[in-house]
């Protein structure tokens, strides 16, 4: 049996840390747009280091070097499933028997959803997603929907109701990973539960599904600079926040392709996920260095922000990575810029309605159901590039072919 691995978001996510001060900074973030080990080892404001020879700084106290390999090997595995709807794929599956959650009682399902809440873009995304998965499958003639609102004591209250509504099985993403895992555990013996996006500290549920994780995302945006930037480039990194999970994970993938490159990463700068602050820094980083050649960054919230700072002095963009938000998309087809754009899709909150589905039809799952984790290139950019959508609209939704697309994710046409 594969172990559950806890997973613990920020604010762009979720709102999961593990330490005061990442809580204090999760605070601050909660109204940022952009999505795991806690305590950062730099303080907020500025992480330069000069522990080794590419300016990166010491590496998280809190890699972990197995799952960093294990990501790694996922993100080049060839997905099982249906080709073209990489919400139904698994990477390395270990599939177990669930007949015995087959429903017995006769009639529609009736499906429900713990959320711990849509405080973002990327979960409202997310959300439009699920509800519209749901309605493509008739015999889910109920689907009830509790929003926890990013609070713990919350989400346990709306799981302990939702455990007695006569659901035929419980979807949940929760808001923390520690504080939830007893409710969940409480749950487990009433109900098949599905975990997605973050995990808890128990395996007790049927499946867990979530993408590859921070790992395959930081490494990705690193080996495009590696690539694309020249030999002693200056390279720099912005990050939304310390402390949290999934970009310490980032950053520590980005820090290893670094290290090993000719690289010189002369500044790692926090930005709060503040577009007016990241403009800021990286006019500061121009001013004191006179040039950069290539930024990396931990989430593409602000990517647009970051290629005006360098508009507004004057300069050529460099390589730069973002996320697969449309309005970094927009600048990055409109101004040609050199880019890459790895994601968390959002594609991932159909596959907790079709896992339930599986599992109340006592079909086998995985007991940790990886999903692919693509990034948006050069040759794909078109593809993910939808005119009309909103400008926070996460383009790896796998949502075209849901009923209201793209009217009810605020698109038009």
């Amino acid at each position: 049996m594969t172990a559950i691995r806890p997973l613990r978001r920020s604010p762009l996510r979720g709102r999961a840390l593990t330490s005061a001060a990442a809580l204090l900074v999760a605070g601050l973030l909660a109204s940022c747009t952009s999505d795991t080990p806690p305590d950062s080892p730099a303080a907020p404001g500025s992480a330069s280091a000069s522990a080794d020879d590419s300016g990166s700084g010491k590496q998280s106290e809190f890699f972990e070097q197995a799952e960093y390999d294990r990501q790694l090997a996922l993100a080049k595995e060839q997905p099982q499933g249906p080709a073209g709807k990489p919400w139904e794929q698994m990477l390395s599956p270990e599939l177990i028997d669930a007949a015995r959650y087959k429903k017995q009682k006769a009639g529609g399902v009736h499906l429900c959803f713990s959320n711990a809440g849509v405080f973002n873009p990327w979960r409202q995304v997310g959300l439009k997603n699920m509800t519209a998965e749901v309605e493509l499958h008739k015999e889910i003639t109920k689907f009830t929907v509790l929003d926890a609102q990013g609070k713990d004591d919350k989400q346990i209250s709306d799981i302990q109701e939702l455990t007695g509504k006569g659901c035929d099985a419980l979807i949940v993403s929760p808001n923390t990973t520690a504080t939830l895992t007893p409710a969940v555990e409480q749950a487990c013996a009433k109900v098949p539960v599905i975990v997605f996006d973050r995990g808890v500290e128990t395996d007790c549920a049927v499946t867990f599904i979530n993408p590859v994780g921070g790992y395959g995302y930081g490494a990705v945006a690193a080996d495009f600079l590696v690539e694309k930037v020249k030999p002693k480039g200056k390279i720099l990194a912005l990050r939304i926040s310390p402390g949290v999970d999934v970009l310490e994970t980032r950053w520590s993938a980005a820090k290893v392709a670094f290290d090993k490159s000719e690289l010189d990463v002369v500044d790692v700068k926090f930005t709060d996920g503040d577009p007016a602050k990241t403009k800021s820094v990286v006019t500061d980083a121009l001013t004191r260095h006179g040039s950069i050649d290539g930024v990396w960054m931990d989430s593409g919230a602000t990517a647009v922000a970051a290629v005006e700072a360098f508009e507004d002095a004057g300069q050529d963009v460099p390589p730069i990575t973002g996320e697969d938000q449309q309005d970094f998309l927009q600048a990055w087809k409109e101004k040609k810029l050199t880019a890459i754009a790895p994601t968390y899709p959002t594609f991932q909150w159909r596959t907790p309605v079709i896992a339930a589905l599986r599992i109340l039809q006592g079909q086998q799952v995985p007991k940790e159901w990886k999903l692919p984790q693509p990034s948006i290139t050069q040759d794909t950019l078109d593809e993910y590039l939808k005119p009309g959508m909103p400008p926070l609209h996460y383009a790896m939704c796998g949502c075209a072919d849901l009923p209201g697309f793209p009217k009810d994710w605020g698109g038009k046409g």
